[in-house]
Order: structure tokens, then sequence, then C-alpha cells
């Protein structure tokens, strides 16, 4: 079994996601993709869809578009969605919408699901893990400077753990690399798991 602390620059991996943080993540623990590419598919979330159901279906979608063109290598893909109460918190561009997000997660619990997928030559494997995390009571300058701030450009429920919205954090129940996008040991365990 590999120690992912000692993992190489492995020749054979490919990561399909346009995530700066999930590459991060996984140079942090020593995995360097030989390759690094950007999905772009419909993410449109459908109606009745569940968040499991959800970043299931979009990581294998992310995964798929790359598994033809590169039949030899590994090919890891991710998928991040936050969910408060019965709303799924997507990734958005919208300043409205980032702001209608943070008032929903001030001063509550919500839930961050992620899912990491590895496609190896005709199958696949996944993983999905579920970490919830409570927000203080965000005051409206917290909103207009955490906007200000643009750290919520693209990501899932409109924050981003690892900057400045790591002051509105009270308490993690679960992975924390998972809220970042990519939880950490589920994606080395997959990894061994294969034989990488």
């Amino acid at each position: 079994m590999l120690d992912p602390f000692y993992i190489k620059i492995n020749k054979k991996i490919i990561l399909a996601s346009q995530s700066l943080q999930r590459l991060s993540l996984l140079n942090s623990i020593g995995i360097n993709p030989c390759n690094v590419v950007s999905p772009s598919i419909d993410e449109t979330i459908y109606k009745n869809e569940t968040p499991r159901d959800y970043v299931l279906r979009v990581a294998i979608l992310k995964g798929k578009k790359f598994k033809k063109k590169f039949p030899d290598n590994i090919i890891i893909a991710a998928d991040t969605v936050v969910v408060c109460g019965a709303s799924i918190l997507d990734k958005t561009e919208d300043k409205i919408k980032a702001k209608n997000s943070l008032f929903l997660l001030s001063g509550r619990w919500h839930k961050v699901y992620s899912c990491v997928v590895l496609f190896k030559q005709d199958r696949f494997y996944h993983k999905i893990v579920m970490t919830k995390v409570r927000f203080k009571r965000l005051s409206n300058s917290d909103i207009d400077y955490y906007i200000e701030s643009k750290e919520w450009l693209g990501k899932a429920g409109s924050y981003a753990i690892q900057g400045k919205a790591s002051t509105f954090i009270i308490e993690i129940k679960g992975s924390y690399t998972n809220v970042i996008g990519l939880p950490l040991y589920e994606t080395v365990s997959l990894i061994n798991g294969v034989g990488v």
C-alpha cells in the first residue's frame, strides 16, 4: 500500500477539474497529476435530485468526458455541493445569489457533500463524503465584506473555508478537506485500492 506522503509524480493520474483547490490538495500530499483537464459540463440540478445523487452524477460526467481520450490513465474527478435545510447551494458567479446563500447559512448548521470518482480502464470507483459545518450568525457587514472579497466566486455554498470565511465557522463535524472540495482520505483510499 502506498504511503500518501511519499507518492511521487504519477504519470498515470489525470485530474479532471478546473478547481485550483483540488489540485493544491493533491499536491499537498505529494500527488502530482501528469495532466489537469477542465471539464465543461452541464451542472444543472435536476428536480427532486438528492445531494448524493447530484454529486455522484456530476463527478461521473466530469470523468467520463476524458475516459476515451486518455484510456490508459487513471482519471480523478469530483464534485461538491452545500446543503442548508432543503436547499442545494451550488457554485455561483452571481453576487445576489451569493449574498442570499450566506444569509441562509448564517447562524445555522449545513452539510457539505462531495463525491470523488476514480476511472481506471472500463471501471469506475467512487466515495461520497458528508461534513457538517456550523456558521456563526453573520452581520450585514460580515456578508458585505465577504461579497467584496470575491472569494465566493465559483464556490459551492458561496464560500471558501480555507480563506476569509474560516472566521465564520464555529464547528465542523467530519472531513475538513471535503469542505474545500476533495476529501483526501477517501481519494487516497481509492488510489491505493486500484494499485496505482
